[in-house]
C-alpha cells in the first residue's frame, strides 16, 4: 500500500473542496437568480469538463499553466518553482477541473427555492444577507452536501489531468491514482489490488454520507 500517495490524495482532495465550496456556493446562486446575455455559454464553458477526455484538458492547462506561459512565469517568478509538476498545479488543475462537480448541484438547489418564500423573508424585514443564511443555505445544503461529497471523490480519483499537469513525482505528484496505475504496469496486482480497494471504500462511504446527510435534513424539514 502507497501510503504516501494515498494521503496525497487526500490532501488534494481536501483543499480542492475546501476551495471549492465557497467558489461553488457564490457562482451556484449566481447562475441560479441572475439572467444576463451569454449565460448558456457560461454555463456551457462550466460543463466543458463533463465531456472532454481529461487529457485533453491537461493539455490545456499544461500549455496554459507551463514554463513559457505568462500564468506560469508569473507563479515561478513569486514561489521560485514551476506551477506545473508541483502540488500546487495539481490543486489549480483539479478546481477547474471540478468547477461543474461543485456548481451544478448547487445551483439546481438554489434553482429550487420557491421565490414566494424568499418574497416572505424580505416582507418580514430581513436583510439580504439574513434571507441567505436564514432561508437560501438552509434549504440549499442537500444541493451542496452532494456537491462536496462529489468533487471530493471525484478528486481522488481522477487520473488523466494529474498525470498530464503533475506527472509522478513521489510525495508531490504521485496520487494514488497514479500509483495504482504504476503497480499495474509493474504487474504487481496485489498492491494495485489493494490501492483500488481502498478507493472503492472511500467512494462508497462519500456517497453514503451524502445520502445520509441528505436523508436527515429531508426528514427535519
Amino acid at each position: 500500500m502507497d501510503w504516501t500517495a494515498l494521503i496525497l490524495s487526500l490532501k488534494l482532495a481536501f483543499w480542492t473542496t475546501a476551495v471549492l465550496l465557497p467558489i461553488g456556493v457564490v457562482a451556484a446562486r449566481f447562475f441560479a437568480w441572475r439572467r444576463f446575455a451569454g449565460k448558456s455559454l457560461c454555463e456551457a464553458l462550466l460543463a466543458v469538463p463533463l465531456v472532454l477526455p481529461p487529457t485533453v484538458l491537461g493539455y490545456y492547462l499544461l500549455v496554459s499553466m507551463g514554463g513559457n506561459s505568462a500564468m506560469g512565469k508569473w507563479f515561478e517568478s513569486i514561489a521560485g518553482h514551476s506551477l506545473v509538476f508541483s502540488f500546487s498545479g495539481l490543486l489549480v488543475a483539479s478546481i477547474i477541473f471540478n468547477l461543474p462537480f461543485a456548481i451544478q448541484p448547487m445551483q439546481r438547489s438554489f434553482e429550487a427555492i420557491e421565490p414566494d418564500v424568499l418574497s416572505a423573508g424580505a416582507c418580514c424585514g430581513m436583510s439580504p444577507w439574513k434571507i441567505f443564511l436564514s432561508i437560501e443555505l438552509p434549504l440549499a445544503w442537500p444541493g451542496i452536501v452532494s456537491a462536496m461529497v462529489m468533487t471530493f471523490a471525484h478528486t481522488i480519483g481522477e487520473f488523466g489531468v494529474v498525470l498530464m499537469v503533475g506527472g509522478s513525482i513521489p510525495g508531490e505528484t504521485r496520487t494514488i491514482a497514479i500509483a495504482i496505475y504504476d503497480r499495474m504496469q509493474a504487474f504487481d496486482n496485489t498492491r494495485a489490488g489493494m490501492m483500488s480497494a481502498v478507493l472503492l471504500f472511500i467512494s462508497l462511504a462519500a456517497i453514503a454520507v451524502a445520502y445520509a446527510t441528505t436523508g436527515r435534513y429531508g426528514k427535519r424539514v
